[in-house]
């Protein structure tokens, strides 16, 4: 068959192939990732950002699926509803 393969209905192709990239390419290639443990970031280089506002808006609805989902846990922690 040489340069060209089969497909399933038996027609021929050519061979792709894969060349050089361009240079003119807005994006660059990123390399591959690594295998094994991830490297240590350096915890002082970190900036932390607190940008929610003094208070939270919450609705009914919300507190109604976290109680539903968490209720048992609440009460456990903060003892029972009033």
């Amino acid at each position: 068959m040489g340069a060209e393969r089969r497909n399933a209905a038996g027609m021929s192709r050519p061979r792709v192939s894969l060349g050089v990239l361009p240079d003119d390419l807005y994006i660059e290639p990123e390399p591959w990732p690594r295998i094994g443990r991830t490297p240590k970031h350096d915890l002082e280089t970190w900036t932390i950002t607190d940008d929610w506002p003094e208070h939270v808006p919450v609705t009914q609805a919300e507190l109604d699926v976290f109680e539903a989902g968490f209720g048992d846990l609440f009460e456990e922690l903060f003892g029972p509803c009033r």
